[in-house]
Parts: structure tokens; sequence; C-alpha cells
């Protein structure tokens, strides 16, 4: 046991404490003796301000916004590749026949079809596939160029781009880039092109982004294997 002249031999802070603790067990150390280095202890701990306490009133809610934005910029970004991997599988399922072996003209997917195949995506994801929004303009194919009828196949007879379930589906359409007047059979590519959008809202108290709605946009192209 540490007692009497042997606790002068430590730090002040560590004697502080050491006397404390040592007061009650030292034979020779009397009331006045405890008392006094009891109120020692309850002056030090007294002493405090409140500093700390201010401190991580300050930095605690920053920590918390910042996590808090890490978190909903995350699911932003999840619901973003979603949409853009089901955007892919519709395209994929719109450029595939469904006899491509046949001696006739091949039979694409219907437009529901392909929806289907988006939605399948979406919903393993649990995303509700009823929010999504038809963009506001059609999709472009080729470097940005206007989506045009392929030279090698006729379109659906719906058209090169329908607008089914808030969906656009071009089929049988050129995606790559061709000069003017050397569009042919051989130099076009022809593929399909689905495009869509999906609305995500922040909830992000305390901030201007809390409750603001942002439109992700998916759109992703396929060849046709002809």
């Amino acid at each position: 046991m540490i007692c009497g002249s042997k606790i002068a031999t430590f730090p002040r802070v560590e004697r502080t404490l050491l006397s404390a603790l040592t007061a009650s067990c030292c034979p020779h150390a009397d009331k006045s003796v405890r008392s006094t280095r009891s109120k020692s202890i309850a002056r030090a701990l007294s002493s405090t301000n409140g500093t700390e306490i201010a401190e991580a009133a300050l930095v605690l809610p920053l920590v918390f916004m910042f996590l808090l934005g890490i978190i909903w910029f995350g699911r932003a970004f999840n619901i973003y590749s979603t949409i853009q991997q089901a955007a892919q599988q519709g395209a994929i399922a719109a450029a595939r026949a469904t006899c491509a072996t046949c001696a006739t003209s091949n039979s694409f997917p219907t437009a529901a079809t392909v929806d289907n195949a988006i939605y399948t995506v979406m919903q393993a994801s649990k995303l509700d596939v009823t929010q999504i929004q038809l963009p506001t303009n059609p999709p472009t194919c080729g470097a940005g160029q206007t989506c045009i009828s392929c030279p090698s196949l006729p379109p659906p007879s719906t058209g090169a781009c329908t607008a089914n379930s808030n969906i656009y589906v071009c089929q049988n359409v050129q995606i790559n880039l061709v000069a003017a007047g050397q569009v042919t059979a051989q130099t076009a590519q022809c593929g399909t092109v689905v495009s869509f959008q999906y609305p995500f809202k922040f909830n992000f108290p305390g901030t201007s982004l809390n409750m603001q709605q942002i439109i992700l946009s998916a759109q992703a192209q396929s060849r046709m294997e002809n």
C-alpha cells in the first residue's frame, strides 16, 4: 500500500488521486487529512468550465448531418445504379429476337415484354415501378442524333420509338453515327434504346435538401445480332 511520503514521489495529478484513494486506508491518516484531500479532489473536478460540453454540442450535429448525408447520397447512387441496370436489361430484351433462326422475318419482343424485364430488376431492389416517369424528350441514338429507323430491318408497326408505361422503347433503330448519304445496311448498326426516369426525394432535416426531389435518368442501348 502506498502511504505518506511515498505519494510525494508521484507527479501532482497522480498525487492528488492517490491521496484520495489512500487516505482511508493509511493507518496514520487522520480525519482532517482525509477531508482536505477530498476537498482537493472536489475543487479539481469543479474547475471544469463546460468547454468540452460546448464543443460536443457544436461538433455532434455536424457529424450527424455528415453521416446522414452519406446515407442519403448513397441511397441515391444505389437507385441510379439499379435503374441503369434495369434499362440495360430492357434494351437487351428488346434486341433479342424471339426466333432468330426463323427463315421469315424475325419477331422481336413487344414493348410490354421489355417493360416487364425492367420491372423485374427494379422490384428486386424494392423500387416502386409506378413511380417511373417518361422523359421530357425522346431518347437519342448514335452520338446524340435522333433515333431513326435502321435500313436493314423495318421498325415495329408501332414505330421506331414507343412510350409504353412511361418508358421509351426504341427497336430497330440506328445506334451508330454515319455521315449523311452514307447510311446503308452495311454501315448502319441496328439496335435498341430504352429510356426512362425515376424520382428520388431527400430526407435531410436542417438543410436546403430536405424533401427536395431530383429526377434520375436512365438510358441504355443494345446491338441487334442480325
